[in-house]
C-alpha cells in the first residue's frame, strides 16, 4: 500500500501544480511519472493493467460515438495516408541532418533505423487528442470527427505494423470475429434489459474488456482495436451516449495510470533529453502538412488548422513501435527512452498550444488563400441564420425543449445551431429549423452579426466549456443581443455570469422550482375539484421551464 500511496500522492500533486500553471492535469501526471522514475520508485504491479484498462475504455467510448462512414470519407483516409508519408519523410530528413552533423548516437544509426523512428513519430496520440476534444465538447464537430477518423486510421496502421513485426499473423480463428455483427443484435437486446445506473456501467466495462479486448487478443489482433470495434457495434443503441457519459469518470481515473506510466520507461540522460526536445521541431511541419492537405480537400482554413493543431503531438503508439523495434534489434534500446520523452514533451507543448487553439487557428488561417463559400466542402460552408429572433445553441433535450417553447409559446422565429449530423437530421424531420455549424466558430458569429435581427441567444450545450467558448465568440463578433445560458454547477453559473451572460439558469435548481410549480398546480386543482391535467412525463434533463424568464429578453435591446 505504501507504493500505492506514493503514486496517488505524486499524481495528485502533479495534477494540482499543472492546474495552477493553467495546464491540463495530464501534464502534471506525466511530470509525476518522470519524477517517480528518476527517483527509482518501484511501480505497483497492477499499474500497467490499470493503465491498459483506461485505454481500452477510452477506445470503447470513442467507438460508441463514432460514425464508421466518417472513415470512408476522402478527407479522413487520404489525409492519413498522405500525412503519414510526409511525416515520415520530414522526420527522416531531420534525423538525417542530425546524423550528418554527428549528433549523439544518431550518427551511428542505419537508414532503416531512422526510417523506423520517423514512422514512430508519425502517429498522434488517441488518448491525448480525444481528451482535448472532450474538454472542448468538439468530438462531433467537423474538425473533431476528422481528427478522430485520422486517429483510428493511424491505429489501424500501427496494428498492421505490430502484426508484421511480430512475425505471427492473426489466428485463422480471427475470421470468426465477423459473427460479432449478428451478435451485436443480442447485445442490444441484453442492454435493453440492463436499465440505467451502475449495472449499465458494469455492462459497458464487461463488453469492452471481455468481448472487445479479450476476444481480439485471443485471436492475435490488438485488444485496443477490439474495444473500438465493439463500441462501434453498440453505437446505434439509444443509450450509447448515456453509457459513454457514465464511463467517463471511471475512464479518466484509469487514464491517470496511463500518463504516469509513460514516465517509467527509463531514467533519461542529458543527451536523450536534448534529442527528445530537438524532435519537437518536427511538430510544426506536421501541423502544416495536416492543414495543407485538408485545405486542398476544400475545407476552410480555420478548420484545417484546428485539426492540425489538435493532432500536433506524438503518440503512445510511437513508444510501442520503438519498443518492438528495440526487441527485434532494429533500434537501439535508448530510442525507447528518447521517444517516451518526446511523447511526454509533445503533450506538454500541445497542451499549451491547444489551450488557445481556436485563437491560434484563426491567426494561422491567414497563411493559406481564402476560398469562396460556394467552393468549400459542403460540410464546412458558412451559414446564415437569416431573419431569426432567437438562436438556441445546442439542441440536446434541454435545447430542443427551449426551442419549442420560444417558438410555440412566445411566437419567436427561432433557429437552432447543432454540429451533430445525426441530431440535425432527426430535428429537421420534426420540423425544427436547424443549421449544422460549430457554435464556437468566430466566422459563424460574424454571419450572425450580419443577420441583424437576433435578439437573444441561448447557450444550451451540454458542456460548460463549450458554452464559455460560444459566449466569447458572441462577444468577439460584436453581438448586442441578450445571452442566456444553462449550467449544472454553482461555480459554472458564477463563471458564465462573470463572463457577461445576462441570465444563467442552474439546471438542477431550476428543475426543482419547476417540479414544485407542477406539484402546487395539482394541489390547487384538487382543492377546487377540477380534474387534474397531468403534465407529460419529463425525461431526464428535459427541463421545459428552466428558461421560462426568457420572455423579458424578447424586446429589442
Amino acid at each position: 500500500m505504501a507504493a500505492v500511496a506514493l503514486y496517488l500522492g505524486a499524481a495528485l500533486l502533479g495534477g494540482l501544480l499543472a492546474v495552477l500553471l493553467r495546464l491540463p492535469p495530464l501534464v502534471g501526471f506525466l511530470v509525476a511519472g518522470f519524477a517517480l522514475g528518476a527517483g527509482g520508485a518501484s511501480p505497483p504491479p497492477y499499474l500497467e493493467p490499470v493503465a491498459e484498462l483506461g485505454v481500452v475504455l477510452l477506445l470503447f467510448a470513442i467507438g460508441l460515438k463514432l460514425d464508421v462512414r466518417t472513415l470512408l470519407r476522402r478527407e479522413v483516409w487520404l489525409t492519413t495516408v498522405v500525412h503519414m508519408a510526409v511525416s515520415v519523410a520530414v522526420a527522416l530528413g531531420f534525423l538525417g541532418v542530425l546524423a550528418v552533423v554527428g549528433f549523439g548516437y544518431v550518427a551511428d544509426e542505419s537508414f532503416s533505423a531512422l526510417a523506423l523512428v520517423g514512422f514512430a513519430l508519425s502517429f498522434s496520440s488517441t488518448v491525448f487528442v480525444v481528451k482535448v476534444l472532450d474538454d472542448r465538447s468538439d468530438t462531433t464537430s467537423l474538425y473533431g470527427r476528422i481528427a478522430v477518423g485520422v486517429l483510428v486510421m493511424q491505429d489501424v496502421a500501427a496494428v498492421v505494423f505490430l502484426s508484421l513485426s511480430s512475425g505471427e499473423p492473426p489466428s485463422p480463428w480471427a475470421l470468426l470475429l465477423v459473427l460479432l455483427l449478428p451478435a451485436s443484435w443480442v447485445l442490444h437486446r441484453v442492454w435493453d434489459r440492463v436499465g440505467h445506473g451502475e449495472l449499465q456501467a458494469l455492462f459497458g466495462v464487461a463488453v469492452a474488456v471481455v468481448l472487445g479486448y479479450g476476444l481480439f487478443e485471443l485471436v492475435g489482433i490488438s485488444g485496443d482495436v477490439g474495444a473500438l470495434v465493439v463500441g462501434v457495434l453498440l453505437s446505434t443503441h439509444p443509450q450509447a451516449g448515456e453509457l459513454s457519459r457514465s464511463l467517463m469518470t471511471f475512464k479518466d481515473l484509469m487514464l491517470v495510470a496511463f500518463f504516469v506510466q509513460i514516465g517509467l520507461h527509463g531514467t533519461p540522460h542529458l543527451l536523450e533529453v536534448g534529442l527528445a526536445l530537438i524532435l519537437l521541431l518536427v511538430l510544426p511541419f506536421q501541423v502544416g502538412a495536416y492543414a495543407l492537405v485538408l485545405w486542398l480537400m476544400r475545407l476552410r482554413r480555420r478548420t484545417s488548422f484546428l485539426a492540425g493543431l489538435v493532432l500536433s503531438n506524438y503518440s503512445e503508439f510511437g513508444i510501442i513501435v520503438a519498443a518492438v523495434g528495440a526487441t527485434s534489434g532494429l533500434l537501439d534500446e535508448q530510442w525507447v527512452v528518447v521517444i517516451s520523452l518526446a511523447v511526454a514533451f509533445s503533450f506538454v507543448l500541445s497542451s499549451v498550444v491547444n489551450r488557445r487553439g481556436v485563437e491560434h487557428a484563426t491567426r494561422l488561417s491567414r497563411l493559406l488563400p481564402a476560398r469562396d463559400s460556394d467552393r468549400l466542402h459542403p460540410d464546412d460552408r458558412l451559414v446564415d441564420v437569416g431573419a431569426a429572433d432567437a438562436l438556441v445553441l445546442g439542441l440536446g433535450r434541454v435545447g430542443a425543449s427551449t426551442y419549442a417553447r420560444l417558438r410555440d409559446e412566445y411566437g419567436l422565429s427561432v433557429v437552432g445551431v447543432e454540429h451533430d449530423r445525426t441530431r440535425v437530421q432527426a430535428l429537421e424531420d420534426e420540423g425544427f429549423e436547424v443549421v449544422r455549424a460549430d457554435a464556437t466558430d468566430l466566422e459563424f458569429w460574424t454571419r450572425v452579426q450580419r443577420a441583424g435581427r437576433v435578439q437573444v441567444a441561448v447557450l444550451a450545450m451540454p458542456f460548460h466549456n463549450a458554452n464559455l467558448i460560444a459566449l466569447a465568440r458572441l462577444q468577439a463578433a460584436g453581438f448586442t443581443g441578450r445571452v442566456a445560458a444553462v449550467a449544472r454547477y454553482d461555480d459554472d453559473v458564477a463563471e458564465l455570469q462573470r463572463h457577461g451572460a445576462d441570465a444563467v439558469f442552474h439546471l438542477y435548481g431550476s428543475a426543482g422550482f419547476a417540479l414544485a410549480d407542477h406539484a402546487a398546480e395539482v394541489l390547487m386543482r384538487g382543492r377546487t375539484g377540477a380534474p387534474a391535467e397531468p403534465h407529460p412525463p419529463a425525461r431526464p434533463g428535459d427541463e421545459q421551464d428552466v428558461l421560462e424568464p426568457l420572455d423579458r429578453y424578447t424586446e429589442p435591446a
